[in-house]
């Protein structure tokens, strides 16, 4: 379980193709603190570790996980966001995130208001039914609240501190994020569905 407050934004130094996907991340975490087989959340998406070196880790990703998210769009050089697992006693300070992406939405528009920059996102129509104005979603591993909705359309108000500290201050219109809607709305959606 993750909490969407991004912790470090690592950098990828290598992609292998294997049948799965090998990716070597660099990142600032503490080594000596990072066990192989820890799961650490990139760009939201739950991965494990299956080997470390003094600055770096690697991780092992399937076929089906490359499928559902933005991952085959990772490319050497790119900037991720990343969040190690929350540990018991941890300070919540997002929503509870799960790491298991849900689908994938696109930046249709950017518009800065003052120092803020309002984003505009279009989900997959299945998913749009569980984003609410004021929810939470988790978008590229960020909880997030939401501004607005309009249909399959969501806008969220990114502050220069979230640019600075996460992948979105290099976003684009075009760039799909990985998107993980709040369990709870999946939850009531689900007994609202079974009332029916």
């Amino acid at each position: 379980m993750f909490t969407g407050i991004v912790t470090d934004l690592g950098e990828i130094v290598s992609l292998e193709n294997t049948g799965d996907l090998r990716a070597r991340i660099r990142s600032s975490y503490d080594m000596t603190t990072v066990d192989i087989g820890a799961s650490i959340a990139h760009a939201g998406v739950c991965l494990t570790i299956i080997a470390t070196g003094p600055d770096w880790y690697e991780v092992q990703i399937s076929g089906e996980t490359v499928s559902k998210t933005n991952i085959g769009d990772w490319a050497v050089g790119k900037r991720i966001n990343l969040e190690r697992a929350l540990k018991v006693g941890d300070e919540l300070g997002g929503h509870i995130v799960s790491g298991h992406v849900d689908g994938v939405a696109e930046i249709t528009a950017m518009v800065d208001e003052g120092e803020s920059t309002r984003f505009t996102f279009r989900a997959p129509e299945a998913l749009a039914k569980y984003i609410a104005p004021k929810g939470s979603v988790a978008l590229d591993g960020c909880s997030l609240t939401v501004n607005e909705v309009d249909g399959c359309s969501f806008g969220i108000n990114f502050i220069p501190h979230t640019k600075a500290v996460t992948s979105f201050g290099a976003s684009k219109v075009g760039d799909k994020v990985n998107l993980e809607i709040d369990t709870l709305a999946r939850y009531v959606a689900r007994l609202t569905e079974w009332k029916a």
